[in-house]
């Protein structure tokens, strides 16, 4: 009985290997197939956020959307199969949260200030916006990346037409020193 138990056992370990084996490669090309997918994803939501801030002629425009959106999700992928390959131990979620405080230096980058206006909010905001984008096509929810991406285009689109701040007067802009009208005798 032990010598039927110990072949039985070493068929369907030698079968299971084989299999395994034989599975394991297209295992593989799967998740290299779904990763490709990903980062294809991510290219067009790149490419639906930075056309529109290339036609409004913005200096974050298309290469650079897309090279932010499709390195955040290769940082978010690369993160899930090292948690894949090397198991406990690892954290799926530390790369990730450093591709936030990356993209917040690439964004504080672009915010300056040139005596009562700032410039390049909305590119620094977009900047990360497009990043949490890949992140989130990374880590496998694709739908919700491709309708953030058109989402934040029509939203900077049409906002974009309209800027508030041609109806609105700014308190510190026409208060400034040389700003201020001057009170007459009479007042």
């Amino acid at each position: 009985m032990g010598d039927l138990w110990l072949l039985l056992s070493n068929a369907i370990a030698t079968y299971a290997h084989a299999l395994f084996s034989r599975f394991s490669v297209e295992l593989i090309a799967l998740e290299q197939t779904d990763a490709a997918f990903r980062l294809g994803v991510a290219a067009v939501c790149g490419f639906l956020v930075g056309i529109e801030r290339e036609h409004a002629s913005k200096p974050a425009g298309v290469r650079t959307n897309v090279m932010i959106c499709v390195g955040s999700a290769l940082f978010t992928l690369a993160s899930i199969l090292a948690f894949k390959n090397f198991g406990e131990g690892t954290d799926p979620t530390r790369i990730a949260a450093q591709v936030v405080s990356g993209v917040g230096f690439l964004g504080a980058g672009v915010i300056l200030k040139t005596g009562f206006h700032i410039v390049g909010m909305t590119t620094a905001a977009t900047i990360w916006l497009v990043s949490a984008i890949g992140v989130s096509i990374g880590l496998g929810f694709p739908l919700l990346g491709l309708f953030s991406a058109v989402a934040s285009a029509i939203t900077l689109y049409v906002l974009g037409k309209f800027e508030f701040t041609r109806w609105l007067p700014h308190p510190r802009v026409h208060n400034a020193p040389g700003n201020r009208q001057k009170k007459s005798e009479t007042d």
